[in-house]
């Protein structure tokens, strides 16, 4: 059995290896597409296959819509050549249950592939075609918070953005200048309403995506590119909205169980490929079944009933509260913490953590002790039974392949958000007390002892990539593991009084001598970590 249009004609051996099959006219889907698309998608990975194009699938079985999604990529093109393109944009879908069961399902509402660059024409134009459509009502992104940056570290425009200014919309590169060129197509087209909407797990990713399209505006506008009524159209969010949106799903990389599971099963060419750009990616995506998507319901031009495929559809603020509840409580605290001390300690599955006594009882503290009392509450999720799932089910799932070394990317990223803004609940609350913290600062501690790239064994260790990597490590260069004392205050203060990491001087509010001492504690040569937790957390 073969994925794609051939190949599920035969649906009775689908259906005998336990996958289910599309139940919509797959040819009709597309030509509705063809004539009338609604929805471009940049970002072609896994968690648009595996959630939001699943979604639409929903839709289409329903009845509720006719068309697919045209799928997108600005950066991977090999995604588009090598796993669409083989299986006429069609995925298969592993859900991971708990209990080691697979509930799989083909999901074919990618009604086409496209390599978004100036070296395919052809797929441009097609793009630049759909853009002139009055039809389309939503473009969507998930191509990661990177993809939105225009600026290093040092907040100089990167070269390719600098010639997609220079070139303007004829010819561009990147995700946001495309986006802009793209507009710019609508535009003179006549204008018809757009919804522009970022799906990337970030905070706040709508106004992120915003002030991207709105700063290529600026640059082409004055280098004289587009028109200055171009820009007024596109700064009108009754004209072009950019709603803002929580997401959350796992999606972790193509496990082998899944592959040699369905290849068992008589399934051809499940076999994962490595990209150019280093892209681990399958035919198939194997994800948790929990996910959960809130959208800003702002579409100037129309919308599909997300509502009825499971989306929360919502005001800015209920959005915000929801992302809230879940970056800076309910999950993604945990997960750090579980990253951090899950690579020192060996770790190479977060499952196999919530079988650690010692790491299970942390991120429980860290969660229901001191996150959940300065919990923003969304209303329409419950923050106690959103936790409660992600600690009793999600987390433990053995099933979901996930590491800590993924995890661990971009620590210095995650920080201000993931601990800092609950310390910044505390730190302003009369009736809370900051320096009272224990579990937060020990894994602000486990971070720090992480940098050092030396496992509790004593072994070197990689660290995963992250921007602030060679910066942290220099400012901790004189901390040894054997020299407790060389994690004195005044060694770490470089880094804990720094606002960018943080949100808070943790100097400044009382919680430095704390992490110093907790990080010592941690240095007193090989086993430390593992002590250091034991004396917080019991053994």
């Amino acid at each position: 059995m073969k994925l794609n249009y051939a190949g599920i004609q035969d649906r009775t051996a689908w259906e005998q290896a336990g996958v289910r099959l599309p139940g919509f006219r797959w040819d009709e889907m597309r030509a509705e597409t063809e004539r009338a698309p609604a929805w471009v998608h940049f970002g072609a990975g896994n968690i648009f296959r595996g959630f939001i194009a699943k979604l639409q699938q929903d839709l289409l079985e329903q009845g509720l819509v006719k068309g697919g999604i045209v799928a997108a990529d600005t950066f991977d093109y090999d995604i588009i050549d090598k796993i669409y393109a083989p299986c006429d944009n069609m995925t298969l879908m592993v859900s991971l249950l708990p209990d080691g069961s697979m509930d799989k399902q083909v999901v074919a509402s990618i009604a086409q592939g496209l390599r978004a660059g100036p070296a395919y024409p052809q797929d441009m134009e097609r793009l630049r075609a759909i853009f002139r459509s009055p039809s389309l009502q939503m473009v969507s992104y998930t191509i990661t918070e990177k993809g939105y940056a225009l600026t290093s570290m040092d907040g100089e425009f990167f070269p390719f953005v600098q010639a997609d200014f220079e070139n303007g919309p004829g010819r561009c590169s990147h995700a946001m200048c495309m986006t802009a060129a793209l507009l710019w197509e609508r535009f003179q087209a006549g204008g018809a309403p757009i919804a522009v909407v970022s799906m990337d797990n970030c905070s706040h990713n709508g106004e992120k995506l915003r002030a991207g399209v709105m700063t290529v505006v600026e640059h082409w506008l004055d280098r004289g590119h587009i028109t200055p009524e171009f820009a007024v159209w596109v700064a009108n969010e009754n004209k072009v909205s950019f709603p803002w949106s929580m997401i959350d799903k796992i999606t972790p990389r193509p496990a082998k169980v899944v592959e040699d599971a369905l290849t068992a099963a008589g399934i051809e060419d499940m076999a994962p490929i490595v990209t150019s750009k280093n892209t681990f990616i399958a035919p198939f995506v194997n994800a948790e079944r929990p996910q959960y998507l809130v959208v800003e319901d702002r579409f100037p031009n129309g919308r599909p009933p997300l509502e009825q495929a499971g989306v929360y559809m919502s005001d800015r603020d209920t959005v915000n509260k929801t992302e809230k509840m879940k970056v800076t409580t309910c999950l993604n605290p945990l997960h750090t913490a579980l990253a951090v001390y899950g690579c020192l300690l060996g770790y190479d599955s977060i499952a196999a953590e919530m079988k650690d006594p010692q790491l299970k009882a942390l991120v429980e503290k860290i969660g229901y002790g001191e996150g959940i009392p300065v919990v923003v509450d969304p209303k329409i999720l419950s923050p106690m039974d959103f936790i409660h799932e992600v600690i009793h089910q999600r987390l433990p799932n053995p099933f979901i392949p996930d590491m800590p070394q993924r995890i661990a990317t971009d620590t210095s990223q995650k920080v201000p958000i993931r601990f800092g803004e609950t310390i910044k609940s505390y730190a302003a609350r009369p009736d809370l007390d900051v320096t009272g913290l224990t579990y937060i600062p020990l894994a602000i501690a486990g971070w720090l002892r992480y940098l050092l790239a030396v496992d509790d064994n004593g072994k070197p260790m990689e660290c995963s990539s992250d921007p602030m990597l060679e910066t942290l490590q220099k400012q901790l260069a004189g901390v040894k593991l054997g020299d407790p004392d060389s994690a004195s205050r005044e060694a770490l203060a470089p880094i804990l009084s720094n606002m960018a990491l943080f949100a808070e001087d943790l100097c400044r509010i009382g919680l430095a001598d704390k992490i110093s001492g907790m990080l010592r504690e941690m240095l007193t040569g090989p086993g430390a970590v593992r002590s250091t937790l034991e004396q917080y957390l019991g053994r």
